[in-house]
């Protein structure tokens, strides 16, 4: 029977996910959809196990946030204290008012309106924080934002489940069986409140004088298996830990992950966990979607999705209001409020809960279940039709900069298109040789930080044609593109060619697969980052295997210009798969041929009048 189920689950996820991410959508979203497939009101392939499989995948929460935590070094973590406690205090107060008022107007009584605000004020952790990923967005404004809310609603599940028994007042005690039970329940308020704290404290004096050690004595035995094995050791103790004194365990693990940031093992752990959390992470979600009643949302459909829409609308104001308030900038506050628009899966938890202790009715509970997962399930879209409908044009209306010599000054010969560290390079190298520039971004803080530095940035999309116009496209002589988006470099080519066909566009390319797209642009100054420096590495690599500077210099260019060339070629070919590998065997067994050729009739490498250092070293007198 196991056998069986992990075929269906894992099958389900090989097929959806590959078919969603070739539709552009986010992988989050391919689980869900395999969840409903398999699901009881899908294909009816899994029943009631998915509740087992639903607190088994909730690990990959918990290792998530281990890994997290060891990104996040413990200064990083004590600096982000006033934004976790600011906006996730404020995104939670709010949030939980507005929708109390919401399910007041329903009729509810006010203990229910209160529970269900508290559990639905949550967003999703799991699907916010693999999205941020994804998109590449986690280190952004937005995404330090998300995760600081996020991290306090973790924070506050435990409050909140210690509340609401206290909301039953009036009504019939709880059962043995109803009670959330914990290992220090018996013991005295006061000592309780030691316990806990202890428990915290005891994780940070493990980290340093027990785990550490532990993992030095596995490393020892060069066991990469054995390894692993500690590693989710780790994790699993930290977990269970916090669990049997009623703490979150993804709270302790994530405390874990802080702790071994600064160790030498950050990077081992970190790769060890990463296969597991992603596939646990992969079976929550398509738990999830299993778990989508579509009967009830059919017996009750105007409730369900009235109030699915209101719930996402109420915590997206709520959120933007936040964002705006501890100035968030619009490009980054609009995906940080519908990221978080849904709500996580706490609320599962947390009105199951609720359920035992008959706090809610299970019929209502059921309904809140199916509102939860709808929500979860809106989510990519939500981002997708931000992505292609709203910001496009949202934000980019703002004056880049409102003095009045901007006008004179963006009139250069040069433009570049995006200034991270690829594009900044560039403007360097052209402002020390007396070339200036017209500087495009996108990226709102990112033109702050390099005003700050110095650099005459101007905010703006350069994608949209008066843009282009008002930074002097039509006087320009050269286009440098250099967005770390391939797909915003191509719509920028495509517009220069239609409205600036005299500017020379030099392009900025990942890879050979983004390069064969701006030849089919017809770009002729391709610069490929995967490109240069390897050769530059492979260079120096000869240097110390006893090649001259002066012949392995050649035979770097060399290798340029022959790969330069057959990159066309391949171009070309790349739509048909066997056409296309034939031709690269050919074309690399051509170029090899080539450079052995070439060294072989270098007669001038024993030259070392190119390379000062031998003469330098005295090795030539």
């Amino acid at each position: 029977m196991f056998l069986q189920q992990a075929i269906i689950y894992l099958g389900a996820a090989v097929l959806c996910v590959p078919l969603i991410k070739r539709l552009g959508l986010s992988a989050v979203l391919g689980y869900l959809l395999a969840g409903i497939l398999i699901g009881p009101f899908g294909l009816g392939l899994v029943g009631e196990e998915r509740t087992e499989l639903m607190h088994f995948a909730e690990m990959g929460v918990v290792m998530m946030l281990f890994i997290i935590g060891l990104e996040l070094e413990p200064a990083q973590f004590w600096a982000m204290r006033r934004s976790i406690l600011g906006l996730g205090m404020s995104q939670m107060s709010l949030t939980t008012l507005l929708l109390g008022g919401l399910f007041l107007s329903f009729g509810w009584s006010w203990s229910v309106a209160l529970t269900v605000a508290l559990a639905f004020s949550m967003s999703s952790t799991a699907i916010v924080l693999q999205t941020l990923k994804e998109r590449g967005n986690a280190r952004s404004t937005m995404g330090q934002s998300a995760f600081s809310v996020l991290l306090f609603q973790d924070i506050a599940v435990i409050p909140i489940l210690a509340l609401l028994p206290l909301l039953t007042a009036g009504q019939v005690p709880l059962s043995a069986e109803q009670r959330l039970h914990t290992q220090i329940e018996d013991l005295p308020s006061w000592l309780q409140a030691i316990v806990v704290v202890g428990a915290g404290g005891s994780i940070f004096f493990l980290g340093r004088y027990l785990i550490v050690p532990m993992l030095r004595a596995v490393a020892r035995t060069r066991m990469h298996e054995l390894f692993t094995a500690a590693s989710l050791l780790l994790v699993l103790a930290i977990s269970y830990l916090m669990q049997i004194i009623g703490l979150s365990p993804a709270l302790g693990a994530f405390l874990a992950g802080v702790v071994l940031a600064n160790s030498e093992f950050r990077h081992e752990l970190e790769s060890d966990l990463s296969p597991f959390k992603g596939l646990l992470l992969g079976l929550f979600f398509i738990g999830v979607g299993a778990a989508l009643d579509f009967n009830l949302v059919l017996e009750a459909p105007d409730f369900i999705l009235i109030t699915s829409v209101l719930v996402m609308l109420i915590k997206g104001i709520s959120l933007f209001v936040i964002g705006r308030f501890f100035r968030l900038s619009n490009e980054q506050n609009l995906p940080f409020a519908l990221a978080m628009s849904q709500v996580g899966e706490f609320a599962f938890v947390l009105i199951s809960f609720a359920q035992q202790i008959d706090l809610l009715p299970q019929q209502l509970a059921n309904q809140l279940m199916s509102v939860t997962a709808i929500s979860m399930f809106a989510t990519p879209f939500l981002l997708l039709a931000n992505d292609r409908l709203i910001d496009p044009y949202f934000g980019v209306k703002q004056n880049p900069d409102p003095r009045p010599s901007d006008v004179v000054e963006e009139q250069h010969p040069v433009i570049i298109a995006g200034f991270g560290h690829f594009g900044s390079t560039i403007g360097r190298l052209l402002r020390a040789n007396g070339i200036e520039a017209t500087i495009l971004d996108h990226d709102s803080d990112r033109v702050e930080l390099l005003r700050k530095m110095g650099f005459k940035v101007y905010y703006g999309d350069a994608t949209r044609l008066e843009i282009l116009e008002a930074a002097g496209a039509s006087k320009a002589r050269v286009f440098i593109a250099a967005i770390d988006s391939p797909e915003t470099n191509a719509r920028i080519i495509e517009l220069l060619r239609k409205h600036f066909p005299h500017l020379h566009i030099f392009a900025r390319a990942r890879n050979r697969m983004d390069a064969y797209d701006l030849i089919e642009h017809d770009v002729k100054h391709i610069y490929r980052e995967t490109l240069y420096t390897a050769v530059n590495l492979a260079e120096d690599v000869l240097v110390a295997m006893g090649f001259r500077r002066y012949t392995a210099h050649r035979q770097a260019q060399r290798f340029i210009r022959y790969d330069e060339r057959s990159l066309r070629k391949l171009a070309a070919a790349r739509r048909e798969a066997r056409d296309y590998v034939l031709t690269v065997k050919e074309e690399i067994e051509m170029q090899e041929r080539l450079l052995q050729d070439d060294l072989m009739a270098n007669l001038t490498a024993s030259d070392h009048a190119w390379d000062s250092e031998p003469m330098r070293s005295g090795k030539l007198i």
